[in-house]
């Protein structure tokens, strides 16, 4: 066979291959539709039976609310026959009533009379015991609080006499230390006093030194809460953290104050301008 003889013959059998697949698509396609088509009609045949048994369960509702409003006009007009009844016994009835009340207006008239005079004179009389009960228990009143105010003086006369003596065995006391602290060269103003019991959190640096590295001045003060008499805390942060020694504010100014260094420093260093002072930091020994 020829080199084209073969090619023809690849040509027929794709070809054959491809009506072959075409031809079982279309089988299968067709196959398909049918079922889909069998689904669809069951839906319709259970949409329509399901429709017709809800269309007699409306006709036989329906049917029931004919009945139901039959009845209820029947009992509509039976109601309306017991109305006209009752508005006929209701006019009897009231005429009988305004018979009887006009009665009663001129028995209350009468009874109103007699029972407004018994009332004028029963008044009267309750006047006259109240005031009687008033002037009494005012009496009563005014003897009660004579002896409670006659008490109460007596109490009062001796708190003054165990006032008046506290009061004397508190100024002596005063005096006393007073005196004491004065002998100590400490002040005597309470606030400092306060201010030394409790002194503030503060951290402040040394500003200045003296020659004899015993007197500094540090950069806070009285505005920061310190008081002659706090004692603070002495430490150097570079190169290294190192604690020197304690020192007491002996000045204070708004924004500045005198410290004395306490004692002799750790190791006998010396304070330089920059170290830290604190009263929040206690030293480790």
């Amino acid at each position: 066979m020829t080199q084209v003889g073969k090619i023809l013959v690849l040509v027929i059998m794709a070809f054959s291959l491809m009506f072959l697949g075409i031809s079982t698509m279309v089988f299968t396609t067709s196959k398909n539709w049918k079922t889909e088509t069998q689904k669809k009609a069951e839906e319709v045949t259970k949409i329509k039976k399901a429709l017709t048994d809800e269309q007699a369960r409306v006709a036989e509702a329906r049917k029931n609310l004919d009945d139901a409003k039959a009845y209820a006009d029947q009992e509509k007009k039976s109601l309306e026959s017991r109305i006209r009844t009752l508005e006929d016994t209701n006019k009897r009835d009231l005429l009988a009533i305004e018979a009887v009340r006009k009665d009663l207006v001129v028995a209350e008239q009468s009874a109103k009379t007699a029972l407004d005079e018994v009332e004028a004179r029963r008044k009267e009389t309750m006047l006259l015991r109240d005031q009687k009960s008033a002037v009494e228990k005012q009496a009563n009143e005014y003897q009660l609080r004579q002896a409670e105010l006659n008490d109460h003086i007596r109490e009062l006369e001796r708190m003054l006499d165990t006032a008046t003596r506290n009061n004397k065995d508190l100024l002596e006391r005063v005096a006393k230390y007073t005196t004491l602290l004065t002998s100590h060269g400490l002040t005597t103003d309470i606030t400092q006093l306060r201010g030394m019991q409790n002194p503030p959190p503060v951290t402040g640096q040394v500003m200045k030194v003296d020659p004899t590295n015993k007197r500094l001045e540090i950069s806070i003060g009285s505005d920061d809460g310190l008081v002659v008499g706090h004692q603070l805390f002495l430490y150097r942060t570079t190169p290294r953290p190192e604690y020197l020694g304690t020192g007491e504010v002996i000045a204070v100014d708004t924004d500045q104050a005198v410290l004395r260094v306490l004692g002799s420093t750790v190791q006998g260093k010396k304070i330089k301008e920059g170290d830290v002072v604190s009263s929040t930091i206690v030293p480790r020994f």
